[in-house]
């Protein structure tokens, strides 16, 4: 069983019962799941958990995502039951639900599950009774990757108080964004979006900058892969021609101000949303990204396993 300070102010009652979107959540709990995650990434010993399981249902691919979980429930010491959808009963035609209860009724103590479905969560809510994390839903939401990338730049600068935040690419397609840019504002930063318009809505728009203009008033130039795999029409350019309209190279980079960084949620398509020589320049934060994944992911888990288990000693 953990053992935190008495003092500790990572726990929270506020919050959902589940982690599905980054809407649900007001600025309170926000401000504690990201002070948990800071706490985990401060003290890196293992912190056994009591004898819990975890089961990851991933319909589809995932590197960072599900090994960042894998990495976080070890951590935490929680049992992981496996679970492959390509080798599972989905195949015969077994619903998310069902699959989801027979988990329950396995053992599963908490799911995490990626879908290509958008809110496919909405059929699952207040119909099971572990707790769900979406670990992303088609263009929809993808809560951790935002939870992840606020405190990186919480880390960077302290606070997100008018902190300016270009968020630019595929828009259109990225649940990335979508859950970025809704909290990112609510927290006091000032966001705008650049890429083509084509992949914007009107009222993205409104808050719209072109390349030369973002790279020099970003803070952060958190760039977004080209979600291929969900076009369904011809993408606006070729790799060459967005790289040059549209992409970070380095000599739009190094108009940067002092300071500012590069974000990217990964997979990178280098030389297309992000030069190469960038990935790993000064300036780039994606791997330490990816390390603050398994933080976040770890305070998410030890979150909702605290609301529905209470298991945290005071």
């Amino acid at each position: 069983m953990i053992r935190m300070d008495a003092e500790d102010k990572t726990k929270t009652n506020s919050g959902p019962a589940h982690v599905l979107t980054m809407e649900d959540w007001d600025v309170s709990a926000i401000h504690a799941l990201l002070e948990k995650a800071q706490y985990f990434a401060d003290n890196p010993e293992k912190l056994p958990l009591q004898r819990l399981y975890a089961a990851n249902l991933f319909f589809e691919p995932s590197t960072r995502t599900k090994i960042s979980f894998e990495a976080a429930e070890r951590n935490l010491g929680l049992d992981l039951l496996h679970f492959e959808a390509d080798t599972s009963s989905v195949i015969k035609g077994e619903s998310l639900y069902d699959t989801v209860k027979t988990l329950e009724s396995i053992g599963a103590d908490v799911v995490v599950i990626r879908h290509g479905r958008e809110r496919f969560f909405d059929e699952l809510r207040g119909h099971v009774n572990i707790p769900i994390i979406n670990g992303g839903d088609g263009c929809g939401h993808h809560p951790t990757q935002s939870f992840l990338d606020l405190l990186t730049i919480r880390q960077e600068f302290g606070t997100f108080t008018n902190v300016n935040i270009v968020i630019a690419g595929d828009i259109y397609h990225s649940r990335v964004a979508r859950s970025n840019l809704e909290v990112l504002e609510r927290l006091g930063a000032n966001v705008y979006v650049s890429g083509p318009k084509e992949w914007m809505s009107d009222e993205l728009l409104q808050r719209y900058l072109p390349m030369d203009e973002a790279v020099e008033a970003a803070d952060v130039m958190m760039m977004l892969r080209i979600q291929h795999e969900r076009h369904t029409v011809k993408m606006v350019a070729g790799p060459d021609e967005y790289h040059k309209r549209f992409g970070l190279n380095e000599e739009k980079a190094a108009r940067m101000k002092p300071g500012a960084v590069i974000m990217h949620p990964a997979p990178v398509n280098r030389n297309v949303e992000l030069a190469d020589a960038l990935v790993e320049s000064g300036r780039s934060r994606i791997f330490k990204q990816m390390k603050n994944g398994v933080f976040v992911r770890m305070a998410v888990l030890h979150y909702v396993l605290e609301k529905q288990k209470g298991w945290l000693d005071q």
